[in-house]
């Protein structure tokens, strides 16, 4: 039912004769670069949580080994 509602709205319409001005691109391009950007920000801050849901952990430092690292 759904092709056939598809089929009959892809032979009825009609050309739109739409017009995109120059600005349209750049509104596209910041649009995808805002949304990378957004994904970045968000991977940066829930990093630690990614990591500990994947289980990679730092090993702990022994205290020799840290007083060692420090002198």
């Amino acid at each position: 039912m759904k092709y056939l509602i598809v089929l009959i709205a892809a032979l009825v319409a009609q050309p739109a004769w739409a017009y995109l001005d120059p600005g349209t691109g750049s509104m596209l391009l910041q649009v995808i670069l805002g949304g990378i950007a957004a994904i970045g920000v968000a991977l940066k801050l829930g990093w630690h949580k990614i990591r500990a849901a994947l289980g990679f952990r730092k090993k702990p430092v022994a205290d020799d080994e840290q007083e060692q690292e420090v002198s």
